[in-house]
This record gives structure tokens, C-alpha cells and sequence, in this order.
């Protein structure tokens, strides 16, 4: 949210000073109609799509399994709608979709065998007991975990980092009586900030691997640090305002 914000004030600041922007030519400026048209046909059927998928998930219309496959079927129709559904291109949907979905589905059993040896070894109570003899306060807790999960977003992708270790403090929430649904928006943004911090940004390396090859590593690492800033900034406004992630949530489904 804060980054929208800041783009609009970028692009605000750009409106007001139209002199640090280049002079667009006169037959490149499309008419009100012609963006009107544009954006009926690009960004309002896909946006419809996606409100549709999410909002049937949080209204309780639908599982997500169920979502998944309307969203699917939405997909596919508006592919024939804009006339780009031929029989190759959706060989290459299903396969890169069953490529995805087995990687995951290993993810996920090489998890579930590690998360399971470590805790018939013991291996749960040794941290909770570590961390109960630090005598630590429930801000202190965060900031470890936090700390923790920040260090392993460096060599480690995010799917490795909830589905095998972010389980290792969910047992020690109730103790430091910290909220599941509040401990995971930190552990999101958490990720963020990791995936945006050198050396082993992988945001940046991926970016790099689609920039042009001008574009130098340092650059983007550069260019990294005010966004960096900014996703800092609102894990320390949520970390005092607990209600920014909450409010909405119990609003919503009550406490």
C-alpha cells in the first residue's frame, strides 16, 4: 500500500512538473475514448476475474478448489473471447500448471517429512524450550522470529521458508500469546524485505535476468534500497499498530 501511495506521488509530482518528463508527440497521445476502450477490453475483464475467484473464497461461496476451477474456466473463456486460444498454447498452460503443481506437491511432502522427524525427535520442544528460557516478552519473540525468517529469505525461496520453518514457531504463538493472522502478515512482509536485501536479493537477480544488459547488477541493487525502506518502515507501523492487519479481519468475521 505504501509503495502505491508512493508511486502516486511520484506520478502526481511528474503531473505538476510536466518539464522533467519528455514532450509526448501530438498523434501518440490517444483519445479519451480510445483509453476508455482499452481499458474495457484489458484491465476490467481480468480484474472481474480475480474479484470474482478471491471474493467467492472470502464470501464462503466456494473452497478454493472450486475457486480455482471457476477462475480456470474464466480464463479460458476470455482467452476465445480475445481470439488467442489455439490447442498449443493451452498444451503449454496445462504443462507449466502440472509442472507447478508437482513441484509444490513435493515441496510439500519433503516438508511434511522434515517437519515430522523434527518433531518425533524432539526437535519443537528443544526451540520452545530455548526460547522460554531466554525469558523473553512477546515484542522480543517477534523480533527474533522475525529476525530469523528475514536471515533464511536470503538463500532460501519463500515457499521453503513457510511451508518448512515458519511451522517450527507456530506452536510457540499461544505461549507468547500472539495472534496466528497477525504473525503471518509480519512473516509476509518479512519475505518482501528479504527478497529485496543484497547480497542474495533474488527480486534483483530476477529483474536482472529480463533488464537490458546496460542495466548493472548495482543498479538495481540501488534502485532496491527506497522500496526496501518502505516495506522496513511498515513492518515497524504494524508492529505498533496491530489493528492496520486486524481491523479489516475482525471487522469482518468478529474475533
Amino acid at each position: 500500500m505504501l509503495a502505491s501511495f508512493y508511486m502516486i506521488y511520484v506520478i502526481g509530482r511528474a503531473y505538476m512538473n510536466p518539464s522533467i518528463a519528455p514532450k509526448p508527440r501530438e498523434e501518440d497521445i490517444p483519445s479519451f475514448r480510445v483509453l476508455v476502450i482499452a481499458l474495457l477490453t484489458s484491465f476490467v475483464p481480468l480484474a472481474l476475474l480475480i474479484l470474482s475467484v478471491l471474493g467467492a473464497i472470502l464470501m464462503g461461496f466456494a473452497t478454493p478448489a472450486e475457486a480455482a476451477g471457476v477462475g480456470a474456466a474464466g480464463g479460458l473463456l476470455l482467452a476465445a473471447v480475445y481470439r488467442n486460444l489455439t490447442w498449443q498454447r493451452l498444451k503449454e498452460a496445462v504443462y507449466l500448471t502440472a509442472k507447478t503443481s508437482a513441484m509444490v506437491c513435493w515441496l510439500f511432502i519433503g516438508s511434511w517429512t522434515f517437519a515430522s522427524v523434527f518433531s518425533y525427535l524432539g526437535g519443537h520442544d528443544l526451540i520452545r524450550e530455548w526460547f522460554l528460557a531466554m525469558d523473553m516478552g512477546t515484542v522480543s519473540f517477534l523480533i527474533l522470529a522475525q529476525t530469523i525468517i528475514f536471515i533464511l529469505g536470503w538463500p532460501l525461496e519463500w515457499t521453503e521458508i513457510i511451508i518448512i520453518f515458519v511451522p517450527i514457531f507456530l506452536p510457540m504463538l499461544d505461549t507468547f500469546e500472539v495472534d496466528p493472522l497477525f504473525f503471518g502478515i509480519l512473516v509476509a512482509l518479512n519475505l518482501q524485505t528479504s527478497f529485496l536485501t543484497p547480497p542474495m536479493a533474488m527480486a534483483a537477480y530476477y529483474l536482472k535476468g529480463v533488464a537490458p544488459s546496460y542495466i548493472k547488477l548495482a543498479d538495481i541493487f540501488l534502485g532496491i534500497m527506497p522500496y526496501l525502506a518502505i516495506v522496513i518502515f511498515t513492518m515497524v507501523l504494524l508492529y505498533n499498530f496491530p489493528e492496520i492487519a486486524l481491523w479489516l479481519p475482525d471487522y469482518l468475521f468478529g474475533n
